[in-house]
């Protein structure tokens, strides 16, 4: 027992110092606290953002993420107590940040943004909440507020461009069952693509030969869950629902 657990914290030091040394070589350092209060230095801009997401048996479910600015140093927080925030998504919030600065032409160096989501962190990926980060940042920083009927899933790319993600019907339900009206997705991602089985068998002599081939069938997501989806190919697009 003394040996597995020698063991054990020989790993843990490892994995700290390999997380240590990735998030030294980022242009944008994030910080962890044990708590998003205690890094308030001042009353600041809050949006909070309803968003989709899927859980680990495929079910659509919704979670709130909740982004601030404050006056600060330029640092970007997380809180540590929702495990959620590690390396995927840490790479989404400076993507997001970046994209925001250029977009809002803001200079975010005397600007704390502090980001948290509201959930378990085997709910919801970093990446796929990329977009609804971004839009987030951007309303925290010019003291906007959103449109609460609109949710968004995407990836976010440095050039503002929106990417594809998966659970899109999942999502979509989750979306609709919280009352919301318009549901943004990544452009291509309107109709999804299904497969379904068709199995032929005939018989030669005694044995009895079954084959199965799947069949492509298209889905349109408004029609099959019965709420307004949107395609958008980047940041701008999905503002003007956001804000427009």
């Amino acid at each position: 027992m003394e040996k597995e657990a020698i063991l054990i914290s020989i790993f843990v030091l490892a994995c700290l110092l390999f997380l240590h040394s990735y998030l030294s070589t980022k242009e944008v350092k994030v910080e962890f606290v044990p708590s998003v209060k205690e890094a308030l230095p001042s009353k600041g801009n809050v949006v909070r953002m309803k968003i989709p997401a899927v859980d680990n048996e495929g079910n659509g479910v919704m979670t709130t993420l909740v982004v601030e600015a404050v006056e600060g140093k330029g640092r970007v927080l997380t809180d540590i107590n929702h495990l959620l925030f590690f390396i995927d998504t840490q790479n989404s919030i400076q993507i997001a940040k970046n994209v925001a600065e250029r977009i809002t032409g803001i200079n975010t160096s005397k600007i704390d943004l502090i980001y948290q989501i509201e959930t378990n962190a085997s709910v919801i990926g970093g990446p796929s909440a990329g977009a609804a980060l971004t839009i987030a940042t951007i309303a925290a920083l010019q003291n906007k507020s959103l449109n609460e009927k609109v949710s968004i899933t995407g990836t976010i790319n440095l050039d503002g461009t929106i990417g594809v993600v998966g659970g899109i019907e999942e999502k979509a339900r989750a979306v609709k069952e919280e009352g919301m009206e318009i549901f943004l997705v990544p452009k291509g991602q309107g109709v999804q693509i299904t497969y379904t089985p068709k199995r032929e068998c005939r018989k030669i002599g005694p044995i009895l030969y079954c084959t199965t081939e799947y069949l492509p069938k298209k889905v349109d997501v408004s029609e099959s869950v019965g709420i307004t989806v949107k395609e958008v190919s980047n940041v701008e697009e999905a503002l003007k629902y956001f804000m427009g």
